[in-house]
């Protein structure tokens, strides 16, 4: 196999309905790897939170650090049987949430805590950033058609969306790999799968790199 062998620890990244589960499963797959995916069927809050923001936005939010740094300081130690370890989130994602829906006291809080947490946690080797539109993302949504995620409107999409754009684009903790994702599908499409796969474990990729996938017209 002659992947990137500094790249043993991938993080996948991107809105609600962008793909990061789908993508991180299927990477998981071909190397063999170690799986972590994100546990949001477990917070209680989540549901409610989709209904009321303001209301359950400081449990729901404050479920999922605690939840996500348990997770996380798992990987703090190599695991010995598993050469590669595939995430589908990145632990820091938490404050774009915290800064979109925490009100300014509740926020004083959180930023107390957060950074005792993060700082103990061990980084990525590259973080893949799965950008998409927000019809897209929509239309996603829609079709996977989960009993929490009904009440998720487009405007908390779009608004969800600027946030992690925001984000990324300022991002530069590690490796970073933004994919356009709007036009390709690498869950049912082999050849698009294949195409993203290549650029993951390119040895020559820049530190920041934007990934433009070709286009392909279908019948």
């Amino acid at each position: 196999m002659s992947e990137n062998s500094e790249i043993k620890y991938i993080a996948v990244e991107g809105v609600i309905g962008a793909g990061k589960t789908s993508l991180a499963k299927k990477i998981k797959d071909r190397l063999n790897a170690e799986l972590i995916l994100e546990q949001f069927e477990e917070n209680p809050f989540l549901e409610s939170f989709y209904s009321d923001r303001r209301r359950f936005a400081f449990q729901t939010q404050m479920f999922f650090l605690i939840n996500r740094f348990k997770q996380q300081q798992e990987l703090n130690q190599e695991n010995l049987f598993t050469q590669y370890t595939i995430c589908d989130y990145l632990f820091e994602k938490d404050r774009i949430f915290a800064y979109m829906n925490l009100s300014p006291e509740e926020l004083k809080l959180y930023e107390s805590i957060y950074p005792l947490l993060s700082r103990s946690l061990r980084k990525p080797d590259l973080v893949i950033y799965l950008q998409s539109g927000v019809e897209r993302l929509m239309y996603n949504i829609k079709k996977r058609s989960r009993k929490i995620e009904r009440n998720l409107t487009r405007s908390y999409i779009e608004e969800l969306s600027d946030a992690y754009n925001h984000f990324f684009f300022r991002y530069n903790s590690t490796p970073l790999l933004i994919v356009n994702s709007t036009e390709i599908d690498f869950v049912h499409k082999e050849e698009d799968f294949e195409e993203l796969f290549k650029q993951i474990f390119r040895e020559d990729r820049a530190y920041i790199e934007y990934f433009q996938p070709e286009f392909r017209k279908t019948d």
